[in-house]
């Protein structure tokens, strides 16, 4: 360690030693250059002749310079020109030079003319000039060699053959910097053959030598005529609808295209290459981002304990994320999966490092250990996103489908109302609509679970609430745990489709698939999914959380549904490359369980209205709820027997479950005599209820 010291310390001197003598050099330098600057402006006035320049004069220089010099080396001091950093020297060191070369001028002229005999007038400007260019010249001659070597790269990129041509949209000061770092990186091989700028003002000039040739309409133009292979979009302030417009007509180009993350990078000085990223696609899916009451968020969860369970998976994360921006009194994360709780423990430590949150491993599977978080902790507020959620794994496993997504459900919902939760909401999803998969079906599970704890708890019978516990009990105490019927827990549930960009989602499948050459592939070319960005996902499951009373299932609009396959070709040809030719698309057909379309929404359920248009609230089926939980229990020793006609039973208790083989496939086959529509496209808006029917106003 004390050898480490020591090299360091060393290392230290050595560099200020260095300093000292670049400072020595420069005003030994200046020494010369001042004396000198006066002495060829006299030679130069007499036109280079050194005899024929008037001894009087001469004699007043000789007389006088000496002074002179150390009075300029001393200003020059003052204005620290010796131990600046010259390397990245700019306008405010040019601003000290021409300062300290206004000064030392003055006393130049006065000085010599009241001692000594005045000079010719041409003298002191042409000296002076001299001098200020010796002087500027030395101390910027790094840069303008570091600059001549960018120039000189520059060009030798337009030639080389393996550099790529990019197009530049914004010149602005984000792209100017862009260029810079472009022009001035020696690890950077790709040249910028134009700029796209829809200012007509900046149409006709050069930003660093590079042509800005016009607006977006020249976009395609000009990717053919400089053969573009990548385009930069470097407008950090654009709007999105702006930018949603430029970014259709890269689209058509088949480029790889990459922008800037944000505007606080501007403001920030990042603005470099290595900063830029890839275009993601949810920018192309043609809509407007969506918006929240956040004052009302923030009011809800403002200094409440809060509990997430899934706190490490895609969207259990962003909740900690969202919920932790709005100030809770404790934030406590649970999650079965180690590596995920601790990169979310990571980033809420680095973003919000006042913010209190405890870190919980434990399944949402152990009654015990959900009873200890809930006691010791007691969270005001559960948001329950634990779940399988992947549906070929599910259709493998189906057993574990239902221990992890229904009874885990239920156990923690069952602990909430134990231990006085005031709201439980369950994030679910629109596969749990007439589910063609086990996946599906356990989250149907999960909503008939809150709904019938909501009832039980309004009817005042959380006694007749089952403790379906699975393990063996040390003392009676313990078993005999059951709800008070004073419990006042809301229990909702929010329903929405696929995220992007979540673990298990298309997106990342497919760049990996694009990485590697390809082929690209999709399950059917006529699959479509409703997506949301995870942030929005979110956003709207929190807003819907402040709407809640109990016993609701929130349904967020996710707008039109998008097909797979225009969503995978539109991620090869942001990559650069062209779909089919370059990057395969290979069909590999339906996946067990996988519906070609997702629904939102079951026929049986009428929608309400909410403050936010975007959440709406369906009309819950009615059940039997005693008879569903006395079956739910049986299920349970189903599942964990690992019984195998595990989906016949769950059909029998979530009746809009087909699979093949089931007897549900059928349309008609119901319970409650009420029929089944298949709702196969259009937006959320297109259903309406009229006297406790739906009706789908779509086409």
């Amino acid at each position: 360690m004390k050898d480490k010291i020591y090299s360091y310390k060393e290392s230290s001197q050595k560099r200020f030693s260095q300093w000292r003598y670049k400072a020595a050099a420069l005003v030994f330098y200046d020494i010369f250059s001042v004396a000198l600057s006066f002495f060829i402006a006299l030679w130069v006035l007499y036109d280079c002749k050194f005899h024929i320049i008037p001894e009087k004069y001469l004699e007043s220089y000789i007389k006088f310079i000496g002074v002179y010099v150390i009075f300029s080396i001393l200003i020059f001091w003052r204005f620290r020109l010796y131990n600046c950093i010259w390397k990245s020297a700019g306008f405010s060191e040019v601003l000290k030079i021409v300062a300290a070369t206004a000064i030392t001028f003055l006393f130049h002229v006065v000085f010599i003319t009241l001692i000594f005999d005045p000079m010719p007038v041409a003298y002191y400007f042409l000296g002076i000039a001299i001098q200020f260019a010796a002087t500027l010249f030395v101390r910027f001659s790094s840069r303008l060699w570091a600059y001549f070597k960018n120039y000189v790269r520059y060009f030798g990129r337009r030639f080389s053959s393996g550099s790529k041509n990019i197009l530049l949209i914004g010149a602005g000061d984000a792209g100017q910097l862009i260029l810079s770092d472009i022009h001035k990186s020696p690890e950077i091989k790709d040249t910028v053959k134009c700029i796209i700028d829809d200012d007509p003002n900046k149409w006709g000039r050069f930003l660093e030598g590079v042509p800005i040739v016009g607006g977006r309409d020249k976009i395609v133009k000009c990717v053919e005529k400089y053969r573009i292979d990548k385009i930069f979009l470097v407008i950090p302030s654009v709007s999105y609808e702006e930018k949603r417009k430029i970014l259709e007509i890269c689209k058509s180009v088949k480029c790889e295209l990459k922008e800037l993350p944000g505007i606080y990078q501007l403001y920030s000085g990042e603005i470099t290459v290595a900063k830029m990223k890839d275009v993601p696609v949810e920018d192309l899916l043609g809509r407007n981002p969506v918006k929240v009451d956040m004052k009302q968020i923030f009011e809800y969860l403002s200094e409440k304990a809060i509990l997430v369970t899934g706190a490490g998976g895609s969207i259990g994360s962003e909740l900690c994320l969202q919920i932790a921006a709005h100030n809770p009194k404790l934030l406590v994360l649970l999650d079965f999966y180690e590596n995920n709780l601790y990169d979310i423990q990571f980033k809420l430590k680095s973003k919000f490092p006042s913010l209190k949150f405890e870190t919980v491993i434990g399944s949402v599977r152990d009654s015990r250990k959900l009873a200890e978080v809930f006691g010791h902790y007691r969270p005001e507020i559960v948001f329950h996103a634990a779940a399988h959620k992947h549906v070929p794994l599910m259709e493998d496993s189906p057993c574990e489908a239902i221990k992890n997504n229904a009874l885990g459900t239920y156990k923690t919902a069952y602990a909430a109302a134990l231990y006085g939760c005031k709201r439980f909401v369950l994030i679910s999803t629109d596969k749990a609509v007439n589910p063609t998969n086990i996946m599906g079906a356990s989250k149907r599970l999960c909503e008939m679970i809150i709904q019938s704890f909501d009832k039980k708890i309004k009817d005042k019978k959380t006694s007749e609430i089952p403790a379906l516990f699975t393990h063996s009990f040390e003392d009676e105490s313990e078993k005999s745990s059951i709800i008070p019927n004073t419990a006042t827990t809301e229990f909702v549930a929010v329903r929405f489709g696929n995220v992007l960009g979540s673990n298990g989602s298309v997106i990342p499948l497919f760049k990996k698939q694009i990485e590697m050459g390809g082929p690209v592939t999709v399950t059917h070319p006529d699959i479509v999914r409703y997506f949301m960005t995870i942030p929005e996902a979110v956003s709207l499951v929190l807003q819907a959380a402040t709407y809640a009373h109990g016993g609701e299932i929130f349904v967020l609009d996710m707008g039109e549904p998008v097909k797979i396959d225009t969503l995978a070709r539109n991620l090869i040809s942001l990559s650069g490359y062209r779909p089919d030719v370059d990057i395969k698309v290979v069909y590999t057909g339906l996946r067990p369980g996988e519906k070609l379309y997702e629904e939102k929404l079951m026929a049986e359920e009428g929608l309400q209205k909410t403050p936010n248009e975007l959440i709406h609230i369906g009309k819950p089926i009615p059940f039997d709820c005693d008879e569903f939980l006395k079956e739910l229990e049986k299920l349970m020793q189903a599942a964990y027997d690992n019984r195998e006609d595990i989906r016949e039973r769950v059909a029998k208790v979530v009746t809009t479950y087909r699979f093949k083989g089931s007897k549900n496939v059928e349309r008609g086959d119901c319970s409650e005599g009420l029929d089944e529509i298949s709702i196969t496209s259009g937006n959320i808006k297109d259903y309406v209820s009229r006297e406790g029917k739906t009706e789908y106003k779509g086409a």
